[in-house]
Order: structure tokens, then sequence, then C-alpha cells
């Protein structure tokens, strides 16, 4: 059992390491979460969880299961999520301002270039009369139906 959950720490370390080290913003992020997973599992397992042991001290028992792993390992769950949704809101909001997912911020390679977000403009005044729309709340009430084209009947 032992080996089976130290494979599982490095599979789950090396797999994360990889993902780091990619040059994309969301495997990066996947990447730190596996990470924490191979820690929290290295930690619960640094613990040596007894079966049957109780966490509070009895009196007449030996052995006792020892509570700081338990709330190491919660402790960290509760950091790698915070860590993980401001990384998230990080990698959007650097997608958005730098139109890639390259961790450097550089252009996309040739062959991978992801559509670009288009920025929402706001019409002046001055075009809004010019097209006809007085901009306000009730514009489009009873102004008749819409043609096909765009122009009002």
């Amino acid at each position: 059992m032992e080996a089976l959950l130290a494979v599982a720490i490095g599979l789950l370390c090396a797999c994360g390491l990889y993902l780091v080290l990619r040059g994309y913003t969301f495997p990066v992020v996947l990447g730190l979460t596996l990470l924490s997973y191979g820690v929290n599992l290295f930690l619960f397992a640094m613990g040596r969880l007894r079966i049957g042991a109780p966490a509070i001290i009895e009196p007449g028992r030996t052995q006792i299961a020892d509570p700081l792993p338990q709330a190491l390992v919660l402790t960290a769950i509760v950091i790698g999520f915070g860590m993980t949704a401001f990384v998230v809101v990080l990698a959007l909001r650097a997608r958005a301002e730098l139109g890639t997912d390259q961790v450097d911020g550089r252009a996309e390679p040739p062959g991978r270039e992801l559509p670009t977000p288009s920025p929402i403009t706001e019409l002046s005044a001055a075009e809004r009369a010019a097209d006809g729309d007085s901009g306000g709340p009730d514009a489009g009430a009873g102004g008749g139906a819409a043609s096909a084209d765009g122009e009002r009947a």
C-alpha cells in the first residue's frame, strides 16, 4: 500500500511539474493544482494514518492519531483553492489585455492563433442621431418592425 501511495504522489508531482513548465496559462493552472494534490497526499502520508486510533487522548489508550497532518492538509486545501481562483482570474485578465495565453506574453506561434475578443464600443450621441436612434429606453417601442437589412419600416 505504501508503494502505491508513493507512486501516486510521484505521478501527481511529475505531471504537475510537466504542466507548470508549459508555455500556456491553463496548463500552468492545472499543473499547480496537481502539485498541490501531490503535496497534500505527501503531508497526509507523513502523518502515519492509524486505523481505530482516536485523535483525542483518552485515559487508558496508548496509541493516538496525530491531528497535525490533518490540520495541515485542510489548511493547504483552502489555500490551494484560493490560489487557484486567483491564478485563473489573473490568467483571464492577462488573456484579455495581451490577446494571448502565453505565460510570457509573447505572440502566438503560427497555427495557434486565438480569436481576439472584439472591444465593446459605445455609440456617441451624434452617431446615434445619425442612425435615427434617440438612445432612450423606449427608443424602439412602437417604431415599427425592422426589415431584414436592419432598417425600420
